[in-house]
């Protein structure tokens, strides 16, 4: 596999998250941190975004919701 650089717009569409998710959870630890390439731009590596996609749970299926009356 290549590694490379990935804008912030391609690790929006790749995780799900908006700008201000991506910032929020870069400042509590949870987000790789992006790679400064200029005053105004940073990018992140697309390993460490993979790496950080893998650690997170999958959900369960949609079809597995409980209806409001159930005790389970």
């Amino acid at each position: 596999m290549v590694d490379r650089l990935l804008r912030r717009s391609e690790v929006e569409e790749l995780t799900a998250l908006s700008r201000s998710t991506i910032y929020r959870h870069i400042e509590e630890g949870l987000f790789p941190l992006p790679v400064r390439i200029g005053p105004r731009a940073v990018r992140w590596w697309l390993s460490e975004i993979q790496t950080y996609m893998k650690s997170k749970p999958r959900g369960k299926d949609c079809g597995e919701r409980k209806s409001k009356g159930s005790k389970k």
